[in-house]
């Protein structure tokens, strides 16, 4: 090999230290003083595959609870998880490691490892607070026994609320409802509303459950008067028909993240959720921004020549969007005038927030929005952190305070 190919870095290994991959996180967070910025990841993911024999001890089923060890070597690796086909394909052979989840060595201090992680990943960032989601779960709703997605949901959520989240008040979570159950997406919410850490509630969006079902309204209407953010996190879903079709996952990745978040959106809008629950705080997660335009013009359009099918309605389609909220991860930069028109669109500078996605393969620093140069600096601290504050009632830190009284 020539001098001009050789390697100038370590190689990256799924066993890599964060702090080693985030070095260069962590000199653009010195370079742009974002020690003065106050910023909240709103989509970091947590190593619930790795805990899962850890989560499997919160079920509550006895029955469900024993059997998880006729698993493999007993050692209920992945027990009862229902893996969606093509994940494998996301670190290309071993090309782009660390994409599916942290294997890094930490030292046993009595703390949890997946806060151990979190705080190298607070720090190298520079983040204030980190929002956490599941790994292993999001393709929970896609289980051919539905109730496995009530049992395994709430072991997830006990874990968190009862081990992970008391260990650091920087760690929230949006807790996962087990949306195929009404009734128990509905329990979930009196179980765990107002426990310390719980940022929200969120429903996988890999899933075949319309979300205007009559069946729903009673768990939008808790959340409304709960002031919680409902938030619709996306995954892939190779399984489908038309998603089938696709032969190569960056194919598949670019259109199912989408396409599963384009059908509730779609659905939630022109069904009229937005009138009869107007104070609701509805998120839309990981599924990028590019799409959102188009769905604006379309729905628009379509409302405009159709009105009376959509009888709640009171305005365009695009109007009740800017009334929502959009994370801005993966943030697709190919086009800034698109993308500046696009945050433009759904008035980003009150209604996007900041998510870095991390640690999955395409995740994105907080640069991204900093760098951008057709948004003021108001519109971008707004972006980094200031929405999620106002959004998910968090507490700012009384020096960001002092720094914008200068």
């Amino acid at each position: 090999m020539s001098d001009d190919f050789k390697r100038t870095y370590s190689q990256i290994d799924d066993w890599t230290d964060s702090r080693e991959i985030l070095a260069r996180a962590r000199q653009q967070a010195d370079k742009r003083n974002f020690d003065d910025v106050f910023i909240v990841d709103i989509d970091s993911h947590i190593s619930d595959g790795a805990a899962w024999p850890e989560i499997l001890d919160f079920v509550e089923d006895p029955v469900i609870h024993d059997a998880a060890f006729a698993f493999g070597d007993g050692s209920r690796k992945g027990a009862f998880l229902n893996g969606a086909n093509g994940l494998q394909w996301q670190n290309v052979w071993g090309r782009i490691p660390h994409g599916q989840g942290l294997k890094e060595p930490v030292e046993d201090n009595g703390v949890p490892r997946d806060i151990v992680l979190a705080r190298k990943c607070i720090d190298e960032m520079g983040l204030d607070y980190q929002v956490v989601f599941p790994n292993a779960l999001l393709f929970l709703g896609m289980h051919p026994v539905p109730e496995m997605e009530v049992h395994l949901s709430t072991a997830y959520n006990r874990w968190l609320v009862e081990k992970i989240l008391p260990e650091d008040p920087r760690v929230k979570a949006m807790l996962y409802l087990p949306f195929n159950n009404p009734e128990a997406a509905e329990a979930t919410v009196k179980r765990f509303l107002g426990k310390p850490g719980v940022a929200g509630f969120m429903v996988t969006s890999s899933r075949h459950k319309p979300v205007h079902a009559n069946e729903y309204m009673r768990l939008y209407a808790m959340l409304e008067e709960a002031d919680q953010v409902l938030g619709f996190h996306t995954h892939l879903n190779w399984q489908d028909e038309y998603t089938s079709q696709l032969n190569r996952f960056i194919s598949m990745h670019a259109i199912s993240f989408v396409l599963c978040n384009l059908v509730h959106l779609t659905n939630w809008v022109i069904n009229g959720l937005p009138e009869r629950f107007p104070k609701l705080k509805v998120m839309w997660i990981e599924s990028g921004i590019a799409w959102l335009s188009f769905a604006m013009q379309r729905l628009d359009h379509e409302y405009m020549m159709r009105t009376s099918e959509a009888p709640l309605l009171k305005k365009l389609p695009s109007e009740y969007m800017r009334d929502m909220f959009y994370t801005t991860q993966p943030m697709e930069r190919s086009n800034e005038t698109l993308l500046g028109a696009t945050m433009e669109a759904i008035s980003a500078r009150s209604q996007m927030l900041y998510a870095s996605d991390w640690p999955h393969w395409d995740f994105d620093l907080p640069s991204v929005i900093w760098d951008l140069p057709f948004l003021d600096e108001g519109a971008k601290r707004n972006i980094l952190g200031y929405n999620a504050a106002r959004i998910f009632n968090l507490d700012v830190p009384e020096r960001y305070n002092a720094l914008a009284a200068e």
